[in-house]
C-alpha cells in the first residue's frame, strides 16, 4: 500500500458501484491504520458501512438518469495534507464541480455540523491548488434523517435518499462533460493551509517550508525579514547600534517574523556561535513553544535573560541580535525595581547591553498594537525613546512612519513601511476581523455591524449565547474527530461573575494551568483545552491562538448606555485601569482562527452588554438553530 497517499479509496463512480463493499472497507481500514497508527473502532466501521451502502444506491440511480456521471471520480477519506487527519468523508469530482460530503448518523443537523462541512469546502476552495477555479459545494448528509433536503447558508443538507434530486438542483447535467477532474492529479496537488503559530514554529524547527498562500504573500513576511537582514548587515558593517521596530495588528505574524528571522539566518551560526536569540516576556508563549519544540535555546524568557545580563552585573551575552516579542510591554523601572532589585527599565537594560558589548548590535522589537495588559507595561514605546538618552553611543532607529515621531532622541530615524504588518493571518481569510474588534471596543457598534457582514461572508463565524452548554456543544460538534483543532475557554482575569458557571478564571485556579499541554495535547488528553477543564486568561493566551475559543464575557467590561465601562479599581496601581480592560478583551477577541463564540451570563446586569454585542453583528447561536429549523420546515 502506498504510504504517502492522502485517501482511503479512489475510483470512478462506475468502479465504486461495481466494487464490493468489503473491498472498499478493507482499503479504508488499512488507510486509517496508516494515518492514525491504530485500528478503526467499531463505530467507525459501522459509519463506513452505512456510508458506502447508502451512497452506492443513490449513485447507481444518478448514473441511470445521467450516464456521464459514471466517469466522475469519488474519493473516500481524503486527508487534507498538513492537517493531522482532518478529512471530509467523501469527495466527488465532476468536470468543473467539487462536492465535499460529510455524513452524520443523526436525524437532525446542528450549526456545528453545518459550519464543519462549510469550512471543508472553504479550505479546499482556497488552499487546494487544483480547486481554486472550481465550484466547491458543501453537502451535509444525515444518514438517518427523514427530513426533506434544504439549504442553509452555502450548505445543502439532505437525507441519503434525496441525493439524486440534490445533485440535480445544484448542477446542469446537460452542460457537463464526460470526463471528470483528474482524480490522481487532484489528490496529489499542493494543499497549503495557514499553520497556527505553534505549528509554524514546528515547521521552522524541522526545516519544513511554510505554505505560501494569498494572505501570507500579501502580508509579505519574507519581505519584512529581508529588511531586518539589511539593517543587521548595516549595523555589522558600520559597527553601529540599531533599534528596529516591527509593528502589527494582533495575528499579523510578528512572532512568526521573529522566529523565522532567528532560526533561518542566525540560529546555530558557524562555529557554534549563536548570533541572535528570540526573547519574550510572554511566559505562556515561551512555555508553549518550548513544549512544542522540545528545545529551550531557540526561544527564551526575556525576564530570565535580563536577570542574567541586566542591571549592573557586568555580564554580556554572546548574541549581537536580540528579538524582543511584544516589546511595547517592556517593564518600566518601577516594575524592574520590584522584581529584580534595580531601577533600570528593560529598554534601558537592552540598550546598555548593546553599548557594553563594544561591538555592533541590533535590538528588534516586535510591537503589538493595543495589547498592554500588565501593570508596568503602560509606558509603551515612549520608554524606548527615553532609554536612548541613557547611553553615550549614538543609536539609529528603524521603524514604520506611524511611530517614527516618538524617537526624538535617536541619532537617526529611518522610516520603513516594510516593518508594518497590517494583515491578520490568524483568522485565515477573514481580513476584517481586527477592524471589527477595534470598532466594537471603540463603541462604534453600527460600524461594527456593517463590517461583521463581510467577516461572516469570509467564513469567520462570530456567535454569542447565554447558555454555556450550547457553546461547548457547538465546538464539540464542529471539530469532532479533528485532532489538530483546538477550542476551549478564554476569559478575562478580572471578571467576577463567570466562575460560578464553570469558567474558573480565579487566580488561584488559573495559576496552575499547564499551558504547554493545554495548547499542544491531543483533544482526548485531560490537560487539553478541548476538555473545557481549565481556562486561559488574557495573560496566558496573548500571542497564542485557538481555532474556536469560547470567550466568557464578564462583569469587568459592561456596556453602559453608549460606551464600555469597567469596574472602578480605586486601589489599582495602573495608570489607566479601564484601558487595560479594553486591551484584555482585544486580546480575547483576537485569538480565534475559524471564529469564536461569546458566552454572556444570563444576568440582568449583563443584558445591555449582550445586546451591545448583538448590535455589533455577532450571531445568536440559538437564533441560528431556529433559523435552520425554519429552513427545514419550509423545505
Amino acid at each position: 500500500m502506498d504510504a504517502v497517499r492522502h485517501y482511503g479509496w479512489l475510483g470512478t463512480i462506475k468502479e465504486y458501484i461495481d466494487t464490493p463493499e468489503e473491498a472498499i472497507c478493507s482499503a479504508l481500514k488499512d488507510h486509517h491504520k496508516l494515518c492514525m497508527n491504530m485500528d478503526a473502532d467499531p463505530s467507525q466501521l459501522i459509519a463506513w458501512h452505512n456510508c458506502i451502502i447508502s451512497l452506492k444506491q443513490q449513485m447507481a440511480e444518478l448514473v441511470i438518469k445521467y450516464p456521464k456521471v459514471s466517469n466522475w471520480a469519488i474519493i473516500f477519506e481524503y486527508e487534507l495534507p498538513r492537517e493531522r487527519g482532518r478529512r471530509p468523508d467523501v469527495i466527488i469530482l465532476s468536470d468543473k464541480d467539487i462536492f465535499a460530503l460529510e455524513l452524520k448518523g443523526y436525524q437532525k443537523s446542528t450549526i456545528g455540523f453545518i459550519d464543519q462541512v462549510s469550512a471543508y469546502a472553504r479550505d479546499i476552495q482556497n488552499y487546494h491548488a487544483e480547486s481554486h477555479d472550481k465550484n466547491v459545494h458543501p453537502l451535509l448528509i444525515l444518514t438517518i434523517s427523514k427530513d426533506s433536503m434544504f439549504k442553509y447558508d452555502d450548505v445543502w443538507v439532505s437525507s441519503p435518499t434525496d441525493l439524486v434530486e440534490l445533485f440535480t438542483n445544484i448542477i446542469d447535467f446537460n452542460a457537463i462533460n464526460e470526463m471528470s477532474i483528474d482524480p490522481l492529479k487532484w489528490v496529489d496537488a499542493e494543499y497549503a493551509p495557514l499553520p497556527s503559530l505553534v505549528s509554524a514554529a514546528r515547521k521552522i524547527f524541522q526545516n519544513e517550508p511554510l505554505p505560501h498562500i494569498k494572505s501570507v504573500e500579501r502580508a509579505d513576511i519574507d519581505g519584512t525579514i529581508n529588511e531586518l537582514l539589511k539593517i543587521a548587515k548595516k549595523a555589522k558593517d558600520n559597527n553601529e547600534i540599531h533599534l528596529a521596530l516591527v509593528t502589527g495588528v494582533p495575528g499579523a505574524g510578528k512572532t512568526l517574523v521573529g522566529l523565522k528571522f532567528v532560526y533561518e539566518n542566525y540560529f546555530g551560526d558557524t562555529g557554534g556561535h549563536r548570533t541572535a536569540v528570540f526573547l519574550s516576556g510572554n511566559k505562556p508563549l515561551v512555555a508553549v513553544l518550548q513544549h512544542a519544540l522540545k528545545n529551550k535555546i531557540f526561544v527564551q524568557g526575556v525576564h530570565d535573560f535580563l536577570k542574567q545580563y541586566g542591571g549592573a552585573n557586568g555580564k554580556s551575552p554572546e548574541e549581537n541580535v536580540w528579538i524582543y516579542d511584544e516589546a511595547q510591554r517592556a517593564w518600566d523601572s518601577e516594575r524592574v525595581l520590584k522584581y529584580r532589585g534595580h531601577n533600570t527599565s528593560e529598554p534601558e537594560d537592552f540598550l546598555k547591553l548593546s553599548e557594553r558589548r563594544n561591538s555592533w548590535a541590533l535590538m528588534i522589537g516586535l510591537i503589538g498594537e493595543g495589547q498592554e495588559i500588565h501593570l508596568g507595561e503602560e509606558a509603551g514605546l515612549k520608554q524606548w525613546n527615553d532609554a536612548i538618552l541613557k547611553i553615550s553611543k549614538p543609536l539609529i532607529v528603524n521603524c514604520p512612519s506611524k511611530v517614527a515621531g516618538i524617537f526624538t532622541n535617536a541619532k537617526e530615524v529611518n522610516a520603513n513601511e516594510k516593518l508594518d504588518l497590517t494583515i491578520s493571518l490568524r483568522s485565515h481569510l477573514a481580513e476584517d476581523v481586527q477592524l471589527w474588534v477595534k470598532l466594537v471596543l471603540e463603541g462604534k457598534l453600527a460600524d461594527a455591524m456593517e463590517i461583521s457582514k463581510k467577516v461572516h461572508g469570509q467564513g469567520f463565524e462570530m456567535y454569542i449565547t447565554r447558555d454555556l452548554e450550547s457553546a461547548k456543544q457547538y465546538a464539540s460538534d464542529r471539530y469532532k474527530s479533528q485532532i489538530d483543532k483546538t477550542y476551549g475557554y478564554l476569559a478575562s482575569s478580572k471578571a467576577k461573575n463567570i466562575s460560578k458557571y464553570g469558567i474558573r478564571n480565579e487566580y488561584n485556579y488559573t495559576k496552575n494551568l499547564r499551558v504547554g499541554p493545554w495548547y499542544n495535547d491531543d483533544p482526548s488528553s485531560k490537560f487539553s483545552c478541548c476538555q473545557f477543564n481549565d481556562v486561559a486568561t488574557e495573560f496566558s493566551c496573548q500571542g497564542l491562538e485557538l481555532d474556536f475559543p469560547v470567550i466568557g464575557w464578564g462583569d469587568d467590561l459592561k456596556w453602559n448606555v453608549n460606551k464600555w465601562a469597567s469596574i472602578p479599581q480605586p486601589r489599582s496601581q495602573a495608570h489607566d485601569p479601564h484601558q487595560l480592560r479594553i486591551n484584555s478583551y482585544r486580546v480575547l477577541l483576537s485569538r480565534g482562527r475559524d471564529g469564536f463564540i461569546i458566552f454572556v451570563p444570563d444576568e440582568k446586569i449583563m443584558d445591555s452588554t449582550y445586546q451591545a454585542l448583538l448590535n455589533s453583528g455577532v450571531k445568536n447561536i440559538q437564533n441560528e438553530m431556529a433559523s435552520m429549523n425554519s429552513a427545514i420546515a419550509s423545505s
